[in-house]
């Protein structure tokens, strides 16, 4: 992409995000299935040791919405099929993600990831400045922790092969606005080799 800040990040300054990996996103047939999603799994495996041996905290970003449907807000009247309903399998990180003991599972029940979530509380805790972003979906709810992230002068830098979109034509647009105007979208080997 055309802006690259890497230069200058520190690693104890970084945290990870893993956004809505579960299997209403990344199963074949799901309801909102990602064109690709399950092709970055192992990218966002590798993502994972490198933060584990650096000693980065992972976060996970886990959509849910209750049975009785009240918490959809205004979702379901725009073109979203119904997902992540609680106690469904679609709803569950797919099981090659499975959070380890010493990460971190934030519930959300809208697009961001910081939006009535303690994703900020924890971004204080660990007094991190940097939000490793990666997952789906690139034009939703990545682009919505993206903006999110900037407006609290958290930088983000979002993992060009280590995130799908709703479509290959929004996930490529959304990649280019978000490096124009919120963040850094870099490759994942770019990040592994830049950031010390």
């Amino acid at each position: 992409m055309s802006i690259n800040n890497l230069v200058g990040i520190r690693r104890e300054d970084c945290a990870v995000i893993i956004i809505d990996m579960q299997n209403d996103f990344i199963a074949k047939g799901a309801p909102i299935e990602c064109p690709g999603g399950a092709e970055i799994v192992g990218n966002i495996e590798i993502l994972r040791k490198w933060a584990k041996d650096c000693d980065i905290p992972v976060f996970f970003t886990q959509e849910m919405h209750r049975k009785q449907r009240v918490d959809f807000g205004l979702e379901l009247i725009r073109n979203e099929p119904e997902h992540c309903l609680e106690g469904t399998e679609g709803v569950e990180i797919i099981s090659a993600l499975t959070p380890a003991e010493d990460e971190f599972v934030i519930l959300k029940r809208r697009y961001s990831g910081y939006y009535l979530t303690d994703l900020e509380l924890l971004m204080r805790s660990f007094n991190r400045k940097v939000l490793i972003i990666t997952g789906v979906a690139t034009n939703v709810c990545v682009y919505a922790t993206a903006l999110d992230a900037i407006q609290r002068d958290i930088q983000p830098v979002v993992i060009s092969d280590g995130v799908a979109g709703t479509s290959i034509e929004l996930h490529e647009a959304f990649l280019k606005n978000i490096d124009y105007v919120i963040g850094d979208v870099v490759t994942l080997k770019e990040l592994l080799t830049t950031v010390q």
